[in-house]
């Protein structure tokens, strides 16, 4: 074991079902968790619930039951949609639990008899929604600047957390620390907006409502929201408000704290600022996601826009979805999540990319070898590339792992498993096992690419837990010790699956989104419109000559829309063409490019690209091309011409105007 490694993500407020954006917090705690198990390390990962303040109590009341009753009723929806996700937690905290409030009881009675609690009043503008206090400057256009509600001018006594005193030290702590809050831009935000211009005090009381842990010296006062949630990190380990227990001995301070980038202040200043007054050390790391967004705004039940989490698992399946959010979310910037998205995704990437080369691999072993295969020995050069790439994939994973860059660890394992998709276009099995003398060369081939399969599905097991297991089953191999995922050609012969299932299934958009809408769980999408980029950026421009200026008018008549290419193939007898089958929006269009100098088909399948939807179309070699693939073309130094396809900077619809 390399040692504890202790991660939790923000707990969940009991205010409604989670939706989509909020689930995706819980799937990415849990691949990393799953990622750190692997490594070796002992992990404890925990999850929970946050159950109290004034808007549970105005929910309950319009319920017609108890505030009690009203959270164990969410709370367990909760931890449901958790456990259909798959997540592994290991602790699951309640902040009605009767050991946290105990324990938040004695750590507000030791922050007011140390003096950095004291009695005062509050008047300023109050969300009730987020039970946030702001001053006029904090708003926008007189709203809320976290919800865009409307505030109310609020004045009652209340106890106040002191922290100036502690500004001083918590600017320090970020320069002896660095990498203490990631990405770097959420530390910035945080210096620049709140450090810099000084603290202010923080509420930490409240007596306008009751649903809360009652203050133990002052019974008319509950504890505000803040000093209640964030305590849970310590008191789910085993704190009890004045010391630990061995299990806190051993797991604090925490490894990693994942949370919204929305709540980044309150875990980089406040929980900060809560623990060093405590004499407890600070978290070693918290990253702030950004947000999954639907038709590019932030998910909200008042804006209609909500997608669960169970319903995207009923129709595509847990490891599915779980793909979707941690490959479409970047690092540091938000992503886009939509029905028609995810289908696009699923039938480029998971089915066109690993479903079918697992598929297409066992079924020749199967077929020329009865289902046995072993390593013969016949080796070529074309061999070497794609061993190597095997063997660099697991530390490049796990090397963006480390640094919580999750969809970029996924794009490592499938630009491995597109590179295996192109070794069968290179070594043509189903020509080898026509001449019985190359079967030994055959077998090799195999080989290579059932060893590549068993590497890459284990690496993609915190992410698609049960799916990864059942491609390296049905490839015959077994996991392997996690410092032998560098080394190829471990395993002996291996006897794949004789009736191998299909890992997921193409899926038709437009019965789907039919069915989604005969349902009433989606409404119609709303259009996006973009502006094109280049995918890469050009090394040299081209040296234009004079043209004909055109007006808006001419350039309107041409039609540009976002296609994602689903599937791409060489023309018989033409070296520059490439055949696609490229979506827009519920349309399929088969477009002939002049690519393929500069692409193979493998590496173009599943880009979004943007196409000239409204051009006539032409015959190329026999084949009705219904469109054009915008690229840009610049000069290299060589002389030599590149040529790129222009893509959208950021994930969108299929479908999608360009203008």
């Amino acid at each position: 074991m390399k040692g504890k490694f202790y991660l939790t993500t923000a707990i969940t407020y009991t205010s409604g079902k989670p939706h989509v954006g909020n689930t995706y917090e819980i799937v990415l705690a849990d691949a990393i968790a799953r990622a750190k198990r692997m490594q070796g390390y002992e992990v404890y990962f925990q999850t929970g619930t946050d159950e109290h303040g004034e808007k549970i109590e105005l929910k309950a009341r319009d319920a017609g039951v108890t505030p009690k009753q009203f959270v164990d009723d969410v709370a367990e929806q909760i931890k449901r949609i958790w456990q259909l996700m798959d997540a592994s937690f290991d602790g699951f905290v309640r902040t009605t639990g009767e050991k946290h409030e105990a324990a938040v009881q004695r750590i507000f009675e030791r922050l007011y008899e140390k003096g950095d609690i004291y009695k005062g009043y509050y008047q300023g503008l109050y969300c009730t929604p987020c039970e946030s206090f702001w001053t006029e400057s904090q708003l926008v256009d007189g709203k809320c600047p976290d919800c865009g509600r409307e505030v109310k001018l609020a004045k009652e006594e209340a106890y106040f957390f002191n922290m100036s005193k502690y500004a001083d030290r918590l600017a320090k702590y970020y320069d002896e620390h660095p990498d203490f809050i990631a990405p770097v831009s959420r530390k910035n935000e945080m210096v620049n907006n709140f450090l810099k211009p000084g603290l202010q005090d923080l509420c930490v009381s409240r007596t306008s409502f009751k649903w809360g842990i009652p203050v133990s010296f002052d019974s008319k006062h509950v504890v505000y929201v803040w000093l209640d949630a964030l305590t849970n990190y310590i008191t789910g380990i085993g704190f009890d408000g004045n010391k630990g227990d061995e299990r806190f001995e051993k797991l604090w301070p925490a490894d990693l704290h994942i949370i919204g980038k929305d709540i980044v202040r309150f875990h980089t200043i406040y929980w900060p600022i809560f623990l060093m007054a405590l004499d407890l050390p600070l978290p070693k790391r918290i990253y702030g996601h950004p947000w999954l967004l639907q038709n590019g705004g932030k998910m909200s039940k008042s804006k209609g826009n909500v997608i669960y989490a169970d319903d995207l698992v009923n129709y595509f399946g847990v490891d599915a979805v779980r793909y979707y959010m941690l490959s479409q979310m970047p690092y540091d910037n938000d992503g886009l999540i939509g029905w028609e998205q995810v289908i696009d995704v699923i039938n480029s990437e998971l089915v066109n990319v690993y479903g079918n080369l697992v598929q297409r691999t066992v079924a020749m072993a199967n077929k020329y070898f009865g289902g046995h295969i072993f390593d013969a020995g016949v080796v070529e050069p074309v061999d070497e590339e794609l061993k190597s790439a095997v063997r660099r994939l697991s530390k490049k994973v796990f090397d963006c792992m480390d640094e919580y860059k999750v969809a970029d660890a996924l794009n490592e394992i499938f630009t491995v498993l597109r590179r295996a998709n192109k070794y069968i276009d290179e070594t043509l099995p189903w020509a080898l096992a026509k001449d019985p003398e190359k079967a030994d060369r055959l077998r090799t081939v195999l080989y290579n690419l059932l060893e590549s399969i068993a590497i890459c599905s284990q690496l993609l097991i915190p992410f698609m837990p049960k799916t990864a297991q059942r491609a390296i089953e049905q490839c015959g191999g077994k996991q392997r010790k996690f410092e032998d995922l560098g080394k190829f050609g471990l395993s002996g012969e291996v006897k794949v699956a004789e009736d191998p299932q299909y890992l997921f299934t193409r899926l038709d958009a437009v019965k789907i989104l039919a069915d989604l809408k005969s349902k009433g769980i989606v409404k119609e999408d709303h259009e996006m419109q973009i502006e094109a980029t280049p995918e890469k950026t050009p090394q040299k421009p081209v040296a234009s000559k004079e043209k004909e200026m055109i007006c808006i008018d001419d350039f309107a008549k041409i039609e540009l829309k976002v296609g994602r290419i689903l599937t791409a193939e060489k023309v018989e007898k033409a070296d520059k063409l490439l055949k696609f089958t490229v979506k827009i929006g519920d349309e399929m269009r088969t477009i002939v490019s002049g690519i393929a100098k500069y692409y193979t088909p493998e590496e173009t399948l599943g880009k979004n690209v943007v196409v000239v939807s409204n051009l006539k179309p032409a015959k190329l070699r026999g084949i009705e091309s219904q469109g054009m693939l915008l690229c840009a073309c610049s000069m290299r130094e060589d002389g030599s011409e590149d040529v790129v396809l222009v893509s959208p900077e950021k994930p969108v619809i299929s479908g999608c105007q360009v203008r």
